[in-house]
């Protein structure tokens, strides 16, 4: 919420980014900027993901800088924890005149979990 009231909208996702990390940097939080993951389909190797921020290993955070959130995003996002194995994720939009957030949570590693 600091970088949005600070900066506002309008700016790309990659100056959002970098402001974040600034603020990551100024907590006892351990985090990983723009961590990788090879995605396998049927054992092959065809590429790579990239999420914006993965927190204490257990959060994923993916940002955005646009008009508003809409249910692509959210799939993305949902994608991302199951391919990251990570439980709960947050998908925050800094691109709209108030800053958006969404929690979202993989269903499938909870149902393992139980």
């Amino acid at each position: 919420m600091k970088v949005h009231s600070q900066l506002g909208n309008g700016f790309p996702e990659v100056i959002y980014q970098r402001c974040l990390a600034i603020e990551l940097n100024k907590t006892e939080l351990s985090f990983i900027k723009e961590f990788e993951m090879t995605v396998y389909y049927d054992s092959i190797n065809v590429g790579v993901r990239r999420v914006d921020f993965l927190i204490e290993d257990k959060i994923m955070v993916e940002l955005k800088a646009i008009t508003r959130l809409e249910d692509v995003h959210l799939a993305q996002a949902i994608n991302y924890l199951e391919a990251f194995k990570v439980e709960t994720g947050l998908l925050i939009n800094f691109g709209s005149k108030s800053l958006e957030f969404k929690r979202v949570t993989n269903e499938m590693k909870l149902k393992k979990e139980l």
